[in-house]
């Protein structure tokens, strides 16, 4: 048995770093490792970098280089490379304590999942101190005290997926390659279709947050995608459900009336709680407005000065 582990990487040479030193550490695995990185940067920046590197005992490290931006591009390059009977994800601003690997793939054995996700324990570089509970929450995962089956599904840093369950050259949707949740879609669509999804309590990872990300004026913007979720789900499945979507169009904008205005107030008033309260507002505002995407992948990482870089 073995299993590849893909990192895909932007222009992120200290992250990438950090996420493969974590990766060359991990201990307790009796399985062969297949490290597989995929450079999305149209450049190929992090070629000598990675091939600079020597992987830990039992891993094999390997470099793809995918010039078209998009998450999603990236993702599937790498999967297509990938022949281990499971894949596991890892972010490059993502590190891994040492007994990761070991815990997600013991995770998998006990409850014989498709699907396993694992806790994400934000780090912040630097925030407002009156937001930054606010923050550390944004940018954690949180999941059940207990590792077992769980009824949904989460984002796709720190996660397993069985190979077999991914079908096709491009098990990730490319028409989200710059907006984002090519793999909310995967997992919804994975869930339809029976997939045993997993929660490692055990098994978590830290993010690093930069600075330029610790603001309301990022947070906001990715609570809109986020939110889009429920409607773009109902209309992307076949068949399409426009009542589902209508329903969740509706509760968004009750969700954005109601916590937009409050937030709002909060904010005015200098209250530490109005960044939660405009968090509410602006899912909301995404389960309405669910087909205007906002890019922050692919071609949007061309422009200069991207956001949250």
């Amino acid at each position: 048995m073995s299993v590849s582990l893909i990192i895909p990487t932007f222009r992120r040479p200290d992250g990438l770093k950090t996420a493969l030193s974590s990766v060359f550490a991990q201990t307790g695995v009796d399985v062969a490792v297949n490290i597989i990185v995929c450079d999305n940067s149209p450049e190929g920046s992090a070629r000598a970098q990675v091939e600079s590197l020597t992987p830990g005992a039992g891993q094999t490290l390997t470099y793809l280089h995918e010039p078209s931006p998009g998450v999603a591009n990236a993702r599937n390059t790498a999967v297509k490379a990938a022949n281990a009977p499971f894949i596991l994800f890892l972010d490059d601003d993502e590190e891994a304590p040492p007994d990761w690997v070991a815990k997600m793939l013991s995770a998998q054995q006990a409850f014989d999942a498709d699907v396993v996700f694992g806790p994400v324990t934000a780090r912040l570089q630097t925030a407002d101190p009156k937001f930054r509970p606010y923050f550390e929450a944004f940018f954690s995962r949180f999941g059940p005290a207990h590792s077992g089956p769980i009824p949904d599904y989460y984002g796709c840093g720190n996660s397993l997926i069985r190979r077999a369950r991914l079908s096709g050259e491009q098990p990730f949707d490319t028409n989200r390659n710059n907006c984002g949740g090519e793999d909310d879609k995967l997992f919804y669509a994975l869930k339809q279709d029976g997939a045993r999804m997993v929660w490692a309590a055990d098994a978590f990872v830290w993010e690093d947050v930069p600075e330029s990300r610790a603001t309301l004026r990022y947070t906001l913007p990715r609570a809109f995608a986020y939110g889009q979720g429920p409607s773009t789900s109902a209309m992307a499945g076949t068949p399409k459900k426009p009542l589902t979507c209508a329903y969740w169009m509706l509760n968004g904008l009750v969700q954005a009336v109601l916590f937009g205005g409050a937030g709002l107030a909060l904010y005015a008033a200098g209250s530490k709680a109005a960044a939660r309260i405009l968090d509410k507002a602006a899912r909301g505002l995404g389960k309405l407005i669910w087909f205007h995407k906002i890019g922050f992948y692919g071609t949007a990482l061309l422009r200069p000065n991207p956001a949250g870089r």
